[in-house]
């Protein structure tokens, strides 16, 4: 599909123009800023452009104050005491230091315990517990994908977990490979999977068309809900910090 993009500047808003090969317009702010992404048909005049950004004005700007107030974690610096989340639930980190391999685990219904060597600097201890909740996700994620596949009536050939700014899954219609963000074990399951629904669903339909929400409709009546729980979650530090 061939693609150019340029900026357009409205009423002090930056608008990234992204022409494309497809139908219709679509219109879509991401977080964790706000980014504004217009994408048009290739041969749309830029005055048709520019008026449908100005329609689009109050919805714009209602999208951007919403990401801008989003909650956002605190740094961590990984040390006893500090709240760490997995699923959903608020635990709280002891770091016990040790001879050996590093480790983490889930004591009880409250803590996640990081052993690790003594001395070990805070990147070290965020890349023991970034390759842990990587694991848990990816546990998560097979038993999901099995089950949302025979229901979709899609496969797969390739899907996997990486540090993703601007988006909390994508799927590459051609491949058919899904990638899903790393933040994802830390939010509830059901946030999991819808993120994972709705890339599946873009097997069916590449583009956020009508047709793309009644398949959403039609496979997860309440995703609406699911997408507002995980937009109301705090994001990472420092711009999701990956």
């Amino acid at each position: 599909m061939s693609t150019n993009s340029n900026l357009l500047h409205i009423s002090n808003i930056e608008i990234d123009v992204i022409r494309k090969d497809i139908k219709n317009m679509h219109l879509a702010v991401y977080p964790p800023h706000g980014r504004i992404r217009l994408a048009v048909p290739l041969k749309t005049d830029e005055e048709v452009v520019r008026l449908f950004a100005i329609s689009k004005l109050g919805w714009i700007k209602k999208h951007v104050k919403s990401f801008q107030e989003q909650a956002r974690e605190t740094k961590r610096d990984y040390v006893s005491g500090e709240s760490l989340f997995f699923q959903g639930i608020r635990y709280l980190l002891e770091v016990q230091e040790k001879n050996g391999y590093s480790s983490v685990k889930i004591e009880g219904t409250k803590k996640i315990i990081l052993k690790i060597k003594e001395g070990a600097t805070t990147e070290e201890k965020a890349i023991v517990m970034r390759e842990w909740y990587r694991k848990q996700l990816k546990l998560q994620i097979k038993p999901l994908l099995d089950k949302w596949e025979k229901i979709i009536e899609v496969s797969t050939n390739d899907w996997g977990v990486k540090h993703m700014k601007t988006k909390w899954g994508s799927c590459n219609t051609d491949s058919k490979n899904i990638w899903l963000n790393l933040e994802l074990a830390k939010k509830p399951p059901i946030c999991l999977e819808y993120i994972l629904v709705h890339e599946l669903v873009h097997l069916h339909e590449r583009n956020h068309n009508d047709r793309f929400v009644s398949l959403m409709d039609k496979f997860m009546p309440k995703w609406r809900l699911h997408r507002d729980e995980l937009n109301k979650l705090p994001i990472v530090h420092n711009d999701w910090g990956y």
